[in-house]
């Protein structure tokens, strides 16, 4: 894909769709790690799923 398409693309595999992906996953990693912590109990636990 040249520059001018991947500037247009809106939906799909680009460039700064995965950097934002990556960098939610690592908020939501963070998160659960956070979360195991301070309640001492997994995240599944927590939200009463197990």
């Amino acid at each position: 894909m040249d520059e001018q398409q991947q500037k247009e693309a809106k939906f799909g595999f680009t460039a700064n769709a995965e950097n934002w992906n990556g960098r939610l996953a690592m908020i939501g990693f963070v998160a659960a790690l956070i979360t195991e912590y301070i309640s001492g109990q997994g995240v599944l636990h927590f939200w009463g799923l197990l």
